[in-house]
């Protein structure tokens, strides 16, 4: 009896699964206008399917649609992402963000975009759970362009060649930003390839969070300060600079000259306060960030960094107590010139 219940509770399971598999068939078989409409409704509930459903995750993904640098206008699937995909690339990218504007304004997506590679929009928060659950699609693997490890392309000899020399040529100042100017706020920092106008960015680790979801993490309330989950938050990110960038080549040229002027730790704090916001973060002392740029704006307009504010006109107060009385008194005087004989 057990035997044969057992028996058909599995045969219960092996039915269902069947026909989940064959209502995503028939959602692949829709023709496009009506699959847009379809997925105007129910996109949302299919990344859920992603996460939830390891049986149907590669069915459900080929489902999946995303704004992109390709159109302003149409999502696009993954399939057609890799049909469009550069003969030397090797990852989808992707970034999350709050809007397409906000990412199409990042740093991270700058030479990218430069260079004609197109870059899927994640712009509701469950995308980047969603493709977080997907190592690959059809042999390609993903990659959050706000996080390490991204390869635009391959380098020639004469790049690589470049890039051994900015290193070098940068080493003092690396080694300073980690060492004593942004001591204990960054893991490293290094030369970067992904930026192109932008003198730095803040760049998470694979395992770390970027600064979407961060944003994300603790709008759903799992940020606590003082239990586990505070210390993802609390990791320290890399700094990658733009060695092309004036104000990177005029912090290099300051410590070079002296590495102990405040001048250029204020520099250095206020381009890492900078990075995070334009990486997504928030900044944890923005007190300390509002004197930094007060100090600058002083030092721009030659006005003295010990220039106090001008004192407030001193007038006196004049007493409360006073002022009701008056009132008082004059509302006795109204009421004793109202005879009711002058209504009559």
């Amino acid at each position: 009896m057990c035997r044969e219940k057992r028996c058909n509770k599995i045969s219960d399971q092996d039915d269902s699964k069947e026909t989940e598999r064959k209502v995503l068939d028939m959602f692949k078989k829709m023709d496009d206008k009506d699959y847009k409409e379809f997925f105007k409704t129910y996109g949302v509930k299919l990344k859920f399917g992603i996460l939830e459903d390891n049986a149907n995750k590669s069915r459900i993904a080929k489902l999946l649609r995303f704004h992109s640098s390709n159109s302003k206008d149409e999502l696009t699937s993954l399939d057609q992402y890799i049909e469009r995909m550069k003969s030397s690339q090797e990852s989808i990218f992707f970034m999350g963000g709050a809007s397409v504007a906000e990412i199409e304004s990042s740093p991270f997506v700058e030479k990218l975009l430069k260079k004609g590679y197109e870059v899927l929009y994640m712009t509701e928060p469950i995308d980047e759970y969603c493709l977080q659950t997907l190592p690959e699609y059809e042999g390609k693997k993903f990659q959050n362009v706000a996080k390490e490890g991204l390869k635009i392309g391959k380098d020639s000899d004469a790049k690589k060649e470049l890039k051994e020399k900015l290193r070098n040529s940068f080493k003092p100042l690396t080694s300073w930003l980690k060492e004593t100017g942004l001591k204990d706020k960054i893991e490293k920092a290094v030369i970067s390839d992904r930026l192109d106008q932008s003198p730095c960015a803040l760049v998470a680790s694979q395992w770390g969070y970027s600064g979407n979801m961060e944003r994300i993490m603790k709008a759903q309330g799992y940020h606590r300060e003082n239990e586990g989950m505070g210390g993802f938050y609390s990791q320290k990110k890399t700094l990658e600079i733009n060695p092309r960038h004036p104000l990177i080549k005029e912090l290099l040229r300051q410590i070079a000259a002296d590495a102990t002027d405040e001048k250029s730790k204020d520099l250095a704090e206020t381009l890492f306060d900078t990075a995070l916001l334009r990486s997504g973060y928030q900044i944890s002392d923005t007190l300390n960030f509002a004197g930094r740029i007060e100090r600058m704006l002083r030092s721009n307009y030659d006005i003295d960094l010990n220039a106090e504010v001008e004192p407030e006109p001193d007038f006196p107060e004049e007493e409360e107590d006073a002022e009701q009385a008056g009132e008082e008194e004059e509302a006795g005087e109204e009421e004793d010139a109202f005879d009711p004989k002058d209504e009559l």
